[in-house]
């Protein structure tokens, strides 16, 4: 935790730094041959070494962005978001590049997630996800966010950079 507080303080108050990396990445349509953003989960992100955001759960970023999300952002994003019960990390990562036309600084660190009862582990949520990003790219009239590969980590604990 100190080293993603570090992290964050060392960028500045714009960035969104995290444990949870996810991407996002431009595909096509089998039976229309139209694109549309997919997106992945920690697989995606392990097996291409990118990634486009951090989920909100274990992030920190300026409370700034909690006030734009709040007062500021469309009302169809925060509507979808309250109907559904879903994507409000991805609308939030959509702000907060917005705002920064940066990515995220995602930080190794040991975060568990106990349990697999959260909305993850339902059928269709990487579906889910991918219809998120489509409709807030629209939305937002681009896509806003940003892959990198950079990873913060301790190096008084790796020996292997």
């Amino acid at each position: 935790m100190e080293l993603a507080f570090i992290a964050w303080q060392s960028v500045g108050p714009t960035a969104m730094v995290g444990f949870v990396s996810r991407m996002h990445w431009m595909d096509m349509m089998a039976k229309t041959n139209e694109e549309y953003y997919k997106y992945g989960g920690w697989w995606s992100v392990w097996w291409k070494g990118t990634y486009s955001m951090v989920l909100s759960k274990a992030a920190f970023f300026h409370k700034k962005y909690l006030y734009l999300y709040t007062l500021h952002m469309s009302a169809s994003i925060r509507n979808y978001v309250t109907k559904y019960r879903n994507c409000e990390d991805i609308a939030m990562s959509f702000l907060v590049a917005n705002t920064t036309s940066a990515p995220p600084i995602w930080v190794k660190g040991k975060i568990f997630e106990i349990g697999s009862s959260g909305i993850s582990s339902l059928g269709g949520h990487s579906e889910k996800r991918s219809h998120c990003l489509n409709l807030f790219a629209n939305i937002y009239g681009h896509m806003p966010l940003v892959a990198t590969s950079m990873k913060v980590i301790d190096s008084r604990h790796n020996w292997l950079w």
